[in-house]
């Protein structure tokens, strides 16, 4: 453990978890409800058989609409009292504390945890002591720790069934004071050092999910040596490439005029920037997404609730940044796209040079993800490395593999992924470092389209690839103006504005901005807290519970209303597409064409 000025008592951490696993919690196992058998035509009784239809419909709808309130209820409980416990890292996984940056000589609200066991089931006799450690970093986008690990089949469960160490950086709901980038970097290393010389001889693998990538990649370029491979999953480190149509987001910075309104945000906050209002552009992304969500959750109100309340745990976990990290972040990376250019400055003598990267880099992108598509993931490659022989020569190895069709979150938390993709980028890790340096797409060939499949139902291979191959190609002139308007515009901002916000921000409206987020007041509102009348919902699911009996898949009724739900869902799809064309067109009449010269790609959407 560190030596440092704060206390035990504020570390307020444990050694080791103490709360029982959700597996072991003894509330039973969700009752199964058995479907009412649809009663049998007879001569004359089409006009009863239509009047039982339409009672037996409105009965479940009226019982699902119930349950679906309390199931919000439920939520919003869960919600609070997460926040009441200190939003603790939602792992499914018991895990000992190892290192707390909070007080290492330049603090950052980070930590490093050993994952020991799940449940009654010890990982001890499963561990090979010949393989590499794994480090799991999650993203701080919003949310708080544990996507990488919020349940048996994750990226922490099958690292551990492959017989690897794994090790878990988690982070606090609150920013250290005046964090920086340049203090999170420094407190990473300092964790790998730590697992390094716990397994001498056996560099760790760095796993980094999302924005947690940008940090593995910077930390890969400035420990070389000491770590081994590097799996970025759906991590963008190219933010001005895309598709037009089909990759909003980064148009959104030039259209608000760049990072000045960040800058705002944070100073309103006291110096925090809220991680909520992260979470409410990824879903204003895609709004079909989030009515389908709920629509399917009352459809299959007896199946997905339990589920929808395990996730809605961790996405409605807001963590803050500080103001230093959330413009650094969004200058250099989001709207500066200085990663790939090596102009990111992680303090005043150095800045991230991507061709100091030595040890195999293994990027994990889909189709399917609108947040970090491949451009994103892949397009620095290009950027970085002249061609081929420049990468060649430069002794690197990098493997990239795309999924057709998974969704951004899909990549970290789907159990399907985990089983299949990242199970074989973990147990090919020895074959990726003995590649020679170049270009590599990883194949998966599974042709029992199981997930749980083992070798040799499935192999892998690695087919040599061009650095042109991945010259996806971006606006760079347009995304070049944007940078110059956000600039002047920070510039402007920081001088004359600035000053004033911070002096009349204080506590009470910092408190208030926070509590009254529509991604806060949307859920508390279903709270016993807030509407005691939901305690009356909260009776009535049970007794509901006890004896319901769902509908018959073929009700006529019930058959109409998902149809409704599939016509709402592509009504939102064709507003989103209007929305989403209308913004980039503005883009470019205020900055120049988004259309970029179609190539000659190997990456193919299969």
């Amino acid at each position: 453990m560190e030596n440092g000025s704060m206390s035990e008592t504020e570390v307020n951490v444990p050694v080791r978890s103490t709360a029982p696993s959700k597996r072991n919690k003894a509330t039973p196992a969700p009752r199964k409800p058995a479907v009412a058998p649809r009663p049998e035509p007879m001569a004359g009784t089409e006009t009863e058989i239509a009047i039982q239809d339409v009672l037996d419909y409105l009965r479940d709808f009226t019982e699902r609409g119930v349950l679906f309130w309390d199931a919000l209820r439920r939520r919003a409980d869960n919600m609070i009292g997460h926040e009441r416990a200190g939003k603790p890292p939602l792992l499914d996984f018991d895990y000992e504390l190892l290192l707390d940056a909070r007080r290492f000589e330049r603090p950052a609200n980070y930590a490093l945890l050993r994952i020991t066991r799940t449940g009654d089931v010890c990982f001890d006799a499963c561990f090979d002591a010949s393989k590499q450690p794994v480090v799991i970093v999650d993203p701080r986008a919003g949310h708080g720790p544990g996507i990488g690990g919020f349940k048996r089949d994750s990226e922490v469960g099958m690292a551990m069934h492959e017989g690897h160490t794994v090790y878990f950086v988690i982070f606090f709901p609150e920013p250290c004071p005046g964090q920086t980038l340049a203090d999170v970097l420094y407190a990473l290393r300092r964790f790998v050092g730590e697992v390094a010389r716990l397994h001498p001889g056996k560099p760790p693998v760095l796993y980094g999910n999302c924005q947690a990538g940008w940090a593995i990649t910077l930390l890969s370029a400035d420990c070389e040596g000491l770590v081994g491979p590097a799996v970025l999953n759906g991590s963008p480190l190219s933010y001005w490439a895309g598709e037009s149509g089909v990759n909003p987001m980064r148009v959104a910075g030039g259209l608000v005029g760049g990072a000045w309104l960040t800058h705002l945000l944070a100073d309103l906050d006291g110096g925090r920037f809220d991680g909520a209002w992260l979470a409410a552009n990824f879903e204003n992304l895609k709004p079909e997404a989030v009515w389908d969500k709920y629509a399917n959750l009352f459809t299959h109100i007896d199946t997905e609730r339990e589920r929808f309340l395990e996730f809605e745990r961790w996405w409605n976990g807001f963590y803050f940044l500080s103001r230093e990290e959330i413009l650094a972040i969004v200058e250099n990376l989001f709207i500066g796209n200085r990663l790939e250019e090596g102009k990111v400055r992680i303090c005043e003598d150095c800045a991230a040079d991507l061709r100091r990267i030595r040890n195999p880099l293994v990027i994990f992108a889909s189709w399917g993800d609108n947040i970090t598509p491949p451009q994103q993931a892949l397009g620095w490659i290009p950027a970085v490395y002249r061609n081929t022989d420049d990468l060649k020569a430069a002794g690197q190895r990098i493997v990239y593999l795309t999924n057709p069709h998974a969704g951004h979150l899909g990549l970290f938390v789907s159990a399907s992924v985990a089983r299949l993709e990242h199970r074989a980028m973990l147990e090919s890790l020895e074959e990726i470092e003995s590649l020679a340096p170049g270009l590599y797409e990883m194949k998966i060939d599974n042709p029992t389209g199981n997930p749980d499949c083992r070798r040799p139902q499935y192999s892998v291979r690695f087919e040599e690839r061009q650095v042109r191959d991945l010259d996806f190609g971006s606006p760079r002139e347009a995304f070049e103006q944007v940078r110059q308007l956000s600039e002047l515009n920070e510039s402007a901002y920081r001088t004359f504005i600035s000053p004033l916000v911070r002096t009349l921000a204080n506590p009470w409206s910092a408190a208030m901005l926070e509590w009254m987020h529509p991604m806060r007041t949307s859920r508390y509102v279903f709270s016993e807290m807030f509407s005691p009348w939901m305690n009356g919902i909260a009776h009535l699911a049970r007794l509901l519970e006890a004896r319901r009996t769902p509908l018959r898949p073929d009700n006529p009724f019930l058959v109409q209303e998902r149809a409704f739900i599939r016509q709402v869902s592509e009504t939102i799809v064709t507003g989103r597409v209007q929305r989403d064309a209308a913004e980039e067109q503005a883009f470019s009449l205020l900055f120049g064409s988004l259309a970029t010269p179609a190539r000659e790609t190997s990456v193919a959407k299969e």
